[in-house]
């Protein structure tokens, strides 16, 4: 009878222990998981006329228009002086996901080039370039998330 009492107890306490253990094993899993899931990146936009050949002075190259979206929100810049825009620095999540930027601008010589580019944590992520003369335009796009 003692013995039947002493395996009753030990299975009882083995019960318990394996309860004990897959509890704490799901919620140590969960927790990293949720940690690293988005992460903060430092991100500025840059869009840059390059007169070829023989410009006037002074240079009649202009932005017609600049567009920037982060996630959903979208701005738009018309008729930006100057050579060169940057956004400035600033922080993103990458759950945003999405960073779309777009640029068209005045070209003066077919050797005149408009050239975009997306920074990322201070090294460029995305960039584009366009060569001519006219009005012009290009775009470039990146994606936090990973295919």
């Amino acid at each position: 009878m003692k013995q039947f009492y002493k395996s009753k107890n030990l299975l009882r306490l083995s019960f318990l222990a394996t309860i004990l253990f897959s509890t704490a094993t799901v919620f140590n899993s969960c927790k990293d998981d949720d940690e690293d899931e988005f992460q903060d990146h430092l991100v500025q936009f840059e869009a840059k006329i390059v007169n070829g050949g023989t410009a006037p002075t002074p240079p009649v190259s202009t932005f017609k228009t600049i567009i920037t979206q982060v996630g959903t929100k979208q701005e738009q810049l018309f008729d930006s002086p100057g050579l060169l825009w940057t956004s400035g620095e600033f922080f993103v999540n990458s759950s945003q996901s999405q960073l779309n930027f777009a640029a068209n601008a005045n070209l003066l010589n077919a050797d005149s080039k408009l050239i975009v580019s997306i920074y990322i944590d201070g090294e460029v992520a995305e960039t584009d370039t366009i060569e001519g003369s006219g009005t012009k335009h290009v775009a470039v796009a990146h994606s936090f998330l990973e295919l």
